[in-house]
């Protein structure tokens, strides 16, 4: 299926430091690299999907952390909103697929920004690296 959204748009940059476009082509959505005057165009869901896999990978093995640190935020601690956030955490391979399809909220993408969120990919669409500044989960912190 074809992504009609590229989900990090305006937080993507190349690997000299340059916003990348996005567009939508045919009903697809593509990120365009400036490679030397010519534009290359990359599927979207390439690179969003490389994101989306390396934050999974994050949460794996924290999700008693992050299911802690949920509750605190929106000041609900009991066994039912604690089941429904870890059962999101296991079943985060669906949420991304319909997330793909519907796209992040514009207010969501600046907050990302804000925060120094940003995506470095190379001319072929290959994520280097997730700049994402004080977003380390580390396995000993305690909530």
């Amino acid at each position: 299926m074809m992504a009609q959204h590229s989900l990090f748009a305006g937080l993507v940059v190349d690997e000299d430091d340059r916003a990348v476009d996005n567009v939508l082509v045919g009903g697809e959505s593509f990120y365009i690299v400036d490679d030397g005057g010519f534009l290359r165009h990359i599927e979207s869901e390439h690179v969003d999907q490389q994101v989306l896999d390396h934050l999974q990978e994050m949460v794996k093995g924290h999700e008693d952390i992050i299911s802690k640190g949920t509750m605190q935020m929106i000041g609900q601690e009991d066994i039912f909103t604690k089941a429904a956030i870890e059962t999101s955490l296991h079943n985060m391979d669906a949420q991304f697929d319909a997330l793909l399809q519907s796209g992040l909220p514009e207010d969501m993408r600046t907050y990302l920004g804000m925060m120094g969120f940003r995506v470095v990919i190379n001319i072929h669409g290959e994520v280097l690296r997730i700049e994402q500044p004080g977003a380390g989960i580390e396995p000993d912190e305690e909530y």
